[in-house]
C-alpha cells in the first residue's frame, strides 16, 4: 500500500536525510543554547539597572544581535560561505550548515534570554545583593535558576526555528530533509517525495516542541 501511493520514496535514503537533520538541529541547538546564552546575558547584565551597566557595551552587543536577526537565513549562509570553507574545508553537508544555523539562531535566542532575565523579580535580586552575593552568584544561583523555565520554552521555539533554517540549507546542498525534498522531491517532480519529507519535518517539530514544553513544566516553580 505504502510503495502504490508513495512509489519514489526510498526509505534508507529517507532515513538518511532524517538522520542528518536531526544532526544539524540538536547540534546547532547546542551551540545556539551556549552563544545566545553569553549574549543574552551580556544584554541584560550591561543594560539599565543591570550588574555590569554600560551603555557602550550594551549598544555594541545589541547592535550584533540585531544586525544578524536582520539578515535573512539564506544570505547569511551565502555570506559565511567563505568562513565555512575556510573552518570546515567545504560548503556541503551537515557539518557546512552548522556555522549558518549557530550564528542565525544565537541572535535569535539572545533575545529571548535577555526577556527572560527581565521577568525576573528584582526584588529577589536586590535581596541577593543586600546579603553581599558576589554578581558571580547572583548570575548562576539567583538569575539562571529563576529564569530557566522561559530560558528553555526560548530554546524551544528556537529549535523549532532552527529546523525551519536546516530545511532552507538544503536549497544549497546541506544535506537533511531540505536537501532530499528539494533536489530529489520538486527538482524531479516527485511529489511523494516532498509530502513524505514534510511530515516528517512537522513531526520532528511536534517532538521538540513537546519535549521543551514537558521540561519547562518540570521546572516551574510556580
Amino acid at each position: 500500500m505504502f510503495n502504490e501511493w508513495f512509489p519514489n520514496v526510498r526509505m534508507e535514503d529517507m532515513i538518511t536525510a532524517t538522520n542528518e537533520t536531526l544532526y544539524m538541529t540538536l547540534v546547532s541547538v547546542a551551540g545556539t543554547f551556549v552563544l545566545g546564552l553569553l549574549l543574552g546575558l551580556l544584554l541584560y547584565l550591561t543594560g539599565p539597572g543591570g550588574l555590569w551597566e554600560n551603555k557602550t557595551l550594551n549598544w555594541i552587543t545589541a547592535s550584533i544581535v540585531n544586525i544578524f536577526r536582520a539578515i535573512p537565513f539564506i544570505i547569511l549562509i551565502l555570506l559565511l560561505f567563505p568562513f565555512t570553507d575556510f573552518l570546515l574545508g567545504t560548503i556541503r553537508g551537515p557539518q557546512a550548515a552548522l556555522p549558518a544555523l549557530i550564528i542565525g539562531g544565537a541572535p535569535f535566542y539572545a533575545r529571548l534570554v535577555e526577556i527572560a532575565l527581565k521577568e525576573v523579580d528584582k526584588g529577589v535580586v536586590e535581596a541577593a545583593k543586600s546579603m553581599g552575593a558576589k554578581y558571580s552568584t547572583i548570575i548562576f544561583k539567583v538569575l539562571l535558576p529563576e529564569s530557566m523555565p522561559a530560558l528553555i520554552s526560548g530554546i524551544t521555539v528556537t529549535a523549532i526555528a532552527l529546523i525551519g533554517y536546516t530545511a532552507v540549507a538544503g536549497a544549497i546542498g546541506s544535506g537533511g530533509l531540505g536537501d532530499f525534498a528539494y533536489f530529489y522531491g520538486f527538482q524531479r517532480s516527485n511529489f511523494d517525495v516532498v509530502f513524505i519529507c514534510t511530515i516528517l519535518i512537522i513531526l520532528i517539530v511536534f517532538i521538540f516542541q513537546f519535549i521543551g514544553d514537558a521540561i519547562s513544566r518540570k521546572l516551574d516553580k510556580r
